[in-house]
């Protein structure tokens, strides 16, 4: 299974996102920052005319102040393949991890993931409420659901597929397990987010989440992923991975039990 089309779509530099928000562009680039506190209008000018695209950057204003900006949680994220492995199931569910056609649970390490999606307008940043995230992905032996491939065929089987509705604060929540991994690809999940405007026209958003490499290597250690071998395919061999601009990056913690993650997205509404 190498057969995930060519990327599409390309990311937003911070230039394009300032002109994008118009004469209103530093406030509301501070606006789409949860974490901390800056000084717009200084920040803005120097991470632009220093070319600052993303990250953490840094500047001094006339009083002398640092101030710090950090990559906006409303960030407008890169679009990628779908793949060839969607299948429009509209299981409205949290917990993807069971085969509703047998009851089985598919094995391996927990991950909890939560999308905080907004929108992204002239307008500013706001919570959107009403989208339709559905997550895709392989199980821990690289396998996925419904689908005919050459090494399988699951036809009718439905684990690791499923969508939730962003409820007021723009938030989806999943629990799903850390996928495996198969020929020609680097650990990923498959997204895709979509909906209707207030105006009553459709939208919507495919990509992928990615993981570090060095989490993957400790997951791979583990059953049931162990007895699949070592994976060749790392991130920065993967020409999918290589289209994200690294904004596509899932940052996970450990839990008791697995691992968490959250994922800020923004979406050109």
């Amino acid at each position: 299974m190498d057969n995930d089309d060519r990327p599409m779509g390309r990311v937003l530099s911070r230039r394009e996102v300032l002109a994008l928000f118009g004469t209103a562009g530093a406030a509301l680039l501070v606006a789409c920052a949860p974490r901390e506190l800056v000084a717009a209008t200084a920040v803005a000018e120097a991470s632009t005319a220093t070319g600052v695209e993303a990250g953490v950057s840094t500047a001094t204003s006339e009083a002398g102040l640092t101030t710090v900006m950090r990559t906006p949680a409303c960030v407008v994220r890169p679009e990628l393949t779908e793949g060839p492995y969607f299948v429009d199931e509209m299981l409205n569910r949290s917990d993807i991890r069971s085969d509703p056609s047998d009851g089985s649970v598919a094995d391996g390490l927990p991950l909890e993931v939560v999308f905080l999606v907004s929108k992204v307008s002239s307008e500013g940043c706001t919570p959107l409420a009403g989208a339709a995230v559905d997550v895709w992905h392989c199980d821990a032996q690289g396998v996925y659901s419904d689908v005919a491939d050459p090494g399988f065929n699951t036809v009718g089987k439905k684990f690791l597929r499923g969508y939730q509705v962003t409820d007021a604060n723009g938030e989806a929540r999943f629990t799903t397990i850390y996928p495996g991994w198969y020929r020609g690809r680097t650990v990923h999940i498959h997204f895709k987010i979509r909906g209707v405007t207030e105006a009553g026209a459709g939208y919507e958003f495919t990509s992928q989440l990615f993981f570090d490499d060095a989490v993957s290597d400790l997951v791979y250690e583990q059953e049931p992923y162990a007895g699949k071998g070592e994976r060749a395919v790392r991130n920065a061999d993967d020409g999918i991975f290589r289209q994200s601009g690294n904004l596509l990056t899932l940052d996970v913690t450990e839990t008791e039990s697995g691992y968490s993650g959250t994922f800020d997205i923004g979406i050109q509404l």
